[in-house]
């Protein structure tokens, strides 16, 4: 299973997966011109759930069509640090519909 940690430091809002810098995954979309943030709704939030998403389900069409509902009911929401699992991530995409 794994694990996504997010929190902020001097230099910005940092996203590991089992330890080891998450992707932004800029590459299938490019949302926000800074990267990575969360706890409200927009392109940075947005960013962030379409890397986590795209990490987690290892689908790019899934997380492109998921990332806007999952950045709504679920980055938008998280504190300023936090740690999200797999199956957090499972949970959250059957409550929307999308599991």
């Amino acid at each position: 299973m794994k694990v996504y940690e997010g929190g902020r430091s001097l230099a910005g809002a940092v996203v590991t997966v089992d330890g080891r810098k998450l992707d932004p995954r800029f590459d299938l979309k490019r949302l926000s011109p800074a990267g990575f943030e969360w706890t409200y709704e927009g392109t940075g939030p947005a960013q962030l759930a379409l890397a986590l998403l795209a990490d987690h389900l290892g689908d790019d069409q899934k997380a492109l069509r998921l990332h806007e509902a999952f950045m709504r009911a679920v980055v938008a929401e998280l504190d300023n640090s936090w740690r999200m699992t797999s199956a957090d991530i499972d949970e959250a995409l059957a409550r929307l519909g999308g599991g």
